[in-house]
């Protein structure tokens, strides 16, 4: 435990000087106007690299599979369905784009409710819910992703350069107004989470054990699920989808903590998570010249790591 704390504080310090650095380094166009802009996009990454961490971490807990993510239900998918439809039936200039706190409840709402369906509908406690619900989420989540494709092709052109804007993850024009409101919906569900990282720690025993142990196990997984999608579609509907973000840090955090305790493991996934999003972006700035996203950045890191545990994985298997 004395380890873990040691290796905490490491991260927490390099997090405190990726955080310092971007919000420091080569100011221009003056301190009083851009420190307090940098500070909202590190408040961003923050809540945002924290988010994910906390769902991936606890989804890959009930799912007993670290491979997986919360990405895999479609939640992604059913951002950019909303954003698509707003744009191609009411146009850039709508009330839905216009009001940033409309369009913010209701890419929150439609993901939730999206997933709270395939609960609903595919969650049977005797029939393997959760690859069942893994498995439809990603069929629904490919016809989403094609359904929003052939939008696209038909929506008109200036729609479509506006709306692109807004399905890939950018950190550059943080919603600042909308901020609060994502700090007070992952404080809630930060509280409320915590009373189940207990339940979280016997669940990764496997369910026979910790239905032995006196567990609920799938009153406990339904929650997990419900939880993570709020997490995920609070953080999507802020800057956008970062698909293999939660995949990173929380692989990288199994290998570099080796416990079982979920309160070591959501908070050092949350530091690599802020270490990953801040020194990303300040390599975006600095060094990429704005030349390409942080998203892509992290997409294109992640697709390797991917790949990489799958056949890590195969080897095992073998």
């Amino acid at each position: 435990m004395r380890k873990n704390s040691t290796k905490l504080i490491f991260l927490a310090i390099i997090a405190l000087v990726c955080i310092a650095l971007f919000a420091f380094y080569n100011i221009q166009g003056g301190f009083s106007y851009a420190f307090p802009k940098r500070l909202e996009r590190i408040a961003a990454m923050v809540i945002t690299g924290t988010a994910i961490a906390y769902a991936t971490v606890t989804f890959q807990t009930v799912t007993h599979n670290r491979l997986l993510t919360p990405s895999m239900m479609g939640v992604d998918s059913m951002y950019e369905v909303v954003q698509t439809i707003i744009f191609f039936f009411a146009g850039s200039a709508s009330i839905f784009v216009v009001s940033r706190y409309l369009n913010f409840g209701l890419s929150i709402l439609a993901m939730v409710i999206f997933a709270l369906i395939l609960y609903r509908f595919l969650f049977r406690a005797d029939k393997h819910p959760i690859f069942l619900l893994l498995l439809a989420g990603m069929i629904i989540g490919t016809l989403l992703g094609s359904f929003v494709t052939f939008l696209q092709v038909i929506i008109d052109p200036v729609e479509y350069e506006s709306l692109q804007t807004r399905l890939f993850a950018s950190f550059m024009n943080v919603k600042t107004e909308l901020l609060f409101i994502a700090v007070i919906i992952l404080g809630a569900s930060f509280i409320y989470g915590y009373r189940l990282l207990r339940d979280l720690d016997v669940m990764s025993l496997g369910r026979e054990n910790a239905i032995n142990l006196g567990v609920n196990y799938d009153r406990i997984v339904l929650k997990v699920l419900i939880l993570s999608s709020v997490l995920i579609a609070t953080s999507t509907a802020l800057v956008g989808p970062i698909t293999f973000l939660g995949l990173i840090v929380s692989n990288l955090a199994y290998q570099f903590f080796a416990t079982y305790k979920h309160s070591v493991l959501i908070v050092g996934a949350s530091l690599i998570s802020i270490i990953a999003l801040v020194g990303g972006q300040f390599l975006v700035l600095h060094v990429f010249q704005l030349s390409t996203t942080i998203s892509v950045i992290i997409n294109f890191v992640g697709g390797l790591y991917f790949i990489y545990l799958i056949l890590k994985e195969s080897r095992k298997a073998g």
